[in-house]
This record gives C-alpha cells, sequence and structure tokens, in this order.
C-alpha cells in the first residue's frame, strides 16, 4: 500500500501546487504566449508584481516553470508536461 502511495507523492504536489487561478491563470499565460516576463503577467492580471512573484516562486520551486535572463528580465516557461496536460483538460 506504501508503494502507491509515494508513487503519487510527486503527482499530488503537482496539483497542490496548481490548484491556485492565479497560478492556473499564469501557466496558461505562458503555454499561450511562450517565455513571459513578470511585467507582462503583472499587466495582464491587475495585480501587484509582489503577488505575481510569489506564485511564480512557488512553480518554479515546484519545477513547474523555468526562467530565462535575458538582459534585465527573466522570462518564465512551462517546463512540466503534466501541466500543460492538467490546463488543457481543465480548459
Amino acid at each position: 500500500m506504501m508503494q502507491k502511495i509515494r508513487k503519487y507523492e510527486n503527482s499530488a504536489e503537482v496539483l497542490r501546487i496548481l490548484a491556485h487561478p492565479v497560478r492556473l491563470g499564469l501557466i496558461e499565460t505562458m503555454i499561450t504566449n511562450g517565455p513571459t516576463n513578470v511585467t507582462s503577467m503583472y499587466e495582464e492580471f491587475k495585480m501587484p508584481q509582489s503577488t505575481i512573484s510569489q506564485h511564480l516562486s512557488k512553480l518554479k520551486s515546484a519545477k513547474i516553470i523555468s526562467g530565462t535572463r535575458k538582459g534585465l528580465e527573466i522570462y518564465y516557461e512551462v517546463v512540466d508536461d503534466r501541466a500543460k496536460s492538467i490546463l488543457s483538460t481543465l480548459a
């Protein structure tokens, strides 16, 4: 029984991180627009940059997204195929 539980621990963590409407919206934006910087995201979502950054931090620590620096900006993109699949299923 414990093997079955352990098998799903990582998937459950991804689902827990994605279980927030703002994070789902950020994932959708990155999938639709490709690599996106924080400025574009907070302008689109009409939220403070700090709020967007906190959500991005959670997504990045779960390895759902990655960031690439271009000059002064960091562009984030979805790198976890499970997250892409989950979002396409929800849409």
